[in-house]
């Protein structure tokens, strides 16, 4: 009798063991995606206030600010524009 307890004693603390490290495994695990949630969040934050920003670089409004400003371009008068007519024929 003495012995089927020893081995039945030794089953149950390698099953308490087992219990004991898939638990710490567990919790390392959850405590490594809490982390990784938290990264997407800030990247995500991060997105959008990148979308905001390139919204407000490339308004239309502002480009033509800075080619006027900088680059000293002005809509051409009339007498300055031509029109070509190109015939889809020529067109290779």
């Amino acid at each position: 009798m003495p012995k089927r307890l020893l081995i039945l004693l030794a089953i149950v603390m390698l099953v308490a063991i087992a219990v004991v490290q898939t638990r710490h495994e567990s919790r390392q695990l959850f405590a490594a995606l809490q982390a990784r949630q938290a990264e997407r969040d800030a990247l995500n934050t991060e997105w959008g206030k990148l979308l905001l920003e390139e919204a407000t670089w490339s308004q239309h409004r502002r480009v033509e600010a800075m080619a006027r400003a900088r680059l000293g371009m002005n809509t051409p008068d009339t007498a300055n524009i031509r029109i070509l007519r190109v015939n889809a024929e020529s067109i290779p």
